[in-house]
Formats: structure tokens, C-alpha cells, sequence
């Protein structure tokens, strides 16, 4: 953490990870934390954990702008998704319609990236949501639960070279294989579903390949492996998750770990 950063903004979405932020911002020095939340999407414990907070409907940039520059917040972080779906239902303020009204693409990337220039405008550097989380990247190789058999080594292999193609297409970031057939692709659905729609036409014994765009952007954009994640693979039959190492983030790593070793899913960072 830069010395100088002992005030934080945190725009937090759904999930776990605003809050596993938080905590590690506090943990590391942060003195003074501004949240903006989002109506039905943010956890609201989150907000105990902040110094001043509001709370808003997704599309209020105006406001988001506005309370950033009430509060002097020169830094912030992007946390948590928000729902997919939410993104073709805006109702945005005059601020947003604008930004929106420049935009030839709208999707998450070319949203949240203008989203981001907008608060450089205003005095605001968005870092990466990575900041005071760098200890639960994923590390290279077999990182968790059972040892992978040589099938499981090769379906990774295959699956990461797939993956890497279907991001780089921007299709989506994981894909499911089992004994090199591409089982799942994942879309605008989201891993979860794309996990849960492989896992069911493998049965047992696939593979979830997970990777990071060639320029992704890390300040709103993270690939992510959960305990929800891991619940969805043993659920699901998945015998092994493969990631890119120092590209995704393990989120509650400790329980991460812990259900891979009872669902018995060898974890490896590719």
C-alpha cells in the first residue's frame, strides 16, 4: 500500500469480496473508508465497516461523482459484480445518460472503463481490485485438494488454450473440458451457470478452466474463485479447477482450500 493511502473509496457491488476488501484495506493502514453501495446489491454489513456511505441505484453516476468529491476520495477501489442483467435495465441519472449516449458498445468493460475515466476527470484514480488482496492471488501449480491425475493435467492444458481463445474473442473467461471435448463455454450467463451446465453433461471427472484476458482491465475486472465456485464444482462432478496463477483471486482462501480438499477438486494455477 502507497503511504500516503490512509483514505479509500470503496464501490462495492454484490458478494463476499467488498467486504474481504475492507477488512484488508483496515488491516493495512486505511484510516478512513467512504463506501458507495448499490440498492439490492451490496451486502448491507458493509456498511458498519465504513467512516460514511450511500446508498444508490445502479446508474446514479452524478451522485457516485458527487459524494467522492464531498468526502475527498482521491483513491478508490471497484469491488463485487453487479447483476448481468442489471446493465439492459438502467435508469441513469443525466450524468450516465450522457456517458452511456458516447458508448458504441455497451457491456461491462466499455461501462465500468468509462465509469473510471469519468472519476479521473473528477480527481478520483481508480486502482486495481486486486490492491491489499495481492496475497490471495492464485499461485503457479497444484495449490489445493487432491493431486491431479495425468487426464487432469491434459484436459487443463486444453482447457486454458480454449479459454485463452474464447477471452481473447471476449466471448467469456472459463470453459468446461473433459478428456479434451469442450463440455461448456461461458457467455453472458457467468461461470456459475456455465460450470453447472458442463458439469451435468460430464457427469463426473470435468474440468473448469478459468483465465484472465490478455488486456484485462484489473481495476474493475478480476477473475475469481470462490466458496461459491467450489460449492457449484462438487456439486456439479467437477473433479479439478484450473486458473491462472497470479491472475485470479481466491476469495476466503482458507475455506477455498478447505472445500477442495472435503470435495475432493485438486486446485491448480496455470
Amino acid at each position: 500500500m502507497p503511504p500516503s493511502l490512509i483514505h479509500l473509496g470503496l464501490i462495492a457491488g454484490k458478494g463476499s469480496y467488498p467486504v474481504l476488501l475492507a477488512k484488508a484495506a483496515r488491516a493495512a493502514g486505511v484510516q478512513r473508508l467512504s463506501l458507495v453501495a448499490f440498492d439490492a446489491e451490496t451486502d448491507p454489513s458493509l456498511h458498519a465497516l465504513a467512516d460514511e456511505a450511500t446508498t444508490l441505484r445502479v446508474g446514479q453516476l452524478g451522485a457516485l461523482l458527487s459524494f467522492f468529491k464531498e468526502h475527498g476520495v482521491k483513491k478508490a477501489v471497484m469491488a463485487g459484480q453487479i447483476t448481468p442483467g442489471r446493465l439492459f435495465d438502467l435508469k441513469p441519472d443525466l450524468k450516465a445518460f450522457l456517458l452511456l449516449a458516447k458508448l458504441k458498445q455497451r457491456n461491462a468493460e466499455t461501462i465500468f472503463g468509462a465509469v473510471a475515466d469519468e472519476l479521473a476527470k473528477g480527481g478520483t484514480e481508480l486502482l486495481p481490485a486486486t490492491t491489499f488482496m495481492e496475497d490471495s492471488l492464485a499461485p503457479t501449480g497444484h495449490f489445493g485438494g487432491p493431486k491431479p491425475k495425468r487426464q487432469i493435467t491434459e484436459d487443463t492444458a486444453f482447457g486454458f488454450q480454449i479459454a485463452k481463445e474464447m477471452a481473447r474473442l471476449d466471448v467469456g473467461q472459463s470453459v468446461v473440458v473433459k478428456r479434451g471435448t469442450v463440455l461448456a463455454v461461458e457467455a453472458f450467463e457467468g461461470t456459475d451457470a456455465a460450470l453447472k451446465r458442463g458439469g451435468e453433461l460430464g457427469r463426473s471427472g470435468s474440468t473448469l478452466v478459468k483465465v484472465s484476458k490478455a488486456n484485462q482491465d484489473f481495476r474493475f475486472d478480476v477473475p475469481v474463485i470462490g466458496p461459491r465456485t467450489l460449492e457449484g464444482a462438487i456439486a456439479s462432478g467437477i473433479a479439478a479447477i484450473g486458473c491462472e496463477a497470479g491472475r485470479t483471486l481466491l476469495l476466503d482462501r482458507e475455506r477455498v482450500l478447505a472445500l477442495a480438499a472435503e470435495g475432493k477438486v485438486a486446485l491448480i494455477g496455470l
